[in-house]
C-alpha cells in the first residue's frame, strides 16, 4: 500500500492536524470513486483493478481523481481510514450513554454485510493493513471511552493507555476470529462477549 499505514496507525490523536471537511461536491465525488473501487474488488481481483475502470464506474474524470488520491491504493486506504475513524468515534459522536468502550455490534453487523470485501482484502494482501490502521484507531477511541467511565477512573494515565491498546487488539482478534472461522455468534454476542473481557479484567 503506498501510504505508511502502521505509523499512521500508532500516531497520537493529537499530533494530528484538524481536517477541513470537504464540500457537498467532493464529497460526493470521494464517496462515489471509494463504492466503484470497493464494488470492482468484490467482482476481480484487486491488482487488475486499474484507475481507468474505478473512473469508468464512479463516472469522474482522471483529473479529478488525481486531485484527490495518489493511486487506487491511497483510495483504498482512505475508504479503509474513513471507516476506522468512524466505527471508533461513533459512542461519543452519538453520545451513547453506556458501559460499551467499542461499537462491536456496530463493527460486526458491517463485516458480516461486506464478508465478500473482506476476503477480497486478505487475497490481495491488504487486510493487514486495515488491521494496522484499526488499531490505531480504536485505541485511542477506547482510551477515550475508559476516561468517561467512572468504572475506571481509579486508572492510571499510563494503565488507561495499556489497557486501551490491549483491549484494540483483543478486539480485532476477536474480528479475526468470528471472519476466519465463519462463527454462529451474532454481533451482539460479541459485543457482550468483549465487553464481558473489558469489565472482567477491571478491579
Amino acid at each position: 500500500m503506498s501510504r505508511n499505514v502502521p505509523a499512521k496507525a500508532s500516531a497520537p490523536a493529537k499530533s494530528q492536524p484538524k481536517k477541513r471537511k470537504p464540500d457537498e461536491r467532493t464529497r460526493r465525488t470521494c464517496e462515489r470513486l471509494g463504492m466503484a473501487l470497493i464494488t470492482l474488488m468484490q467482482e476481480q481481483p484487486i491488482e487488475k483493478v486499474t484507475v481507468q475502470d474505478v473512473l469508468d464506474r464512479a463516472e469522474v474524470g482522471r483529473s479529478t481523481f488525481y486531485v484527490h488520491y495518489r493511486d487506487k491504493d491511497d483510495l483504498l486506504f482512505s475508504q479503509l481510514e474513513m471507516f476506522c475513524e468512524h466505527m471508533s468515534t461513533v459512542l461519543d459522536v452519538r453520545k451513547e450513554k453506556s458501559d460499551r468502550v467499542a461499537a462491536v455490534t456496530e463493527v460486526f453487523d458491517h463485516v458480516g454485510q461486506e464478508n465478500k470485501l473482506f476476503r477480497a482484502l486478505a487475497d490481495s494482501g491488504h487486510l493487514h493493513d486495515f488491521y494496522a490502521l484499526a488499531e490505531g484507531y480504536f485505541t485511542r477511541g477506547i482510551e477515550q471511552r475508559l476516561k468517561q467511565s467512572p468504572r475506571a477512573a481509579k486508572l492510571s494515565p499510563q494503565e488507561l493507555r495499556v489497557r486501551s491498546a490491549a483491549l484494540a487488539g483483543s478486539f480485532l482478534s476477536l474480528m479475526r476470529w468470528w471472519i476466519d472461522t465463519s462463527a454462529k455468534q451474532t454481533p451482539r454476542e460479541m459485543d457482550e462477549l468483549f465487553h464481558r473481557m473489558v469489565w472482567n479484567g477491571m478491579r
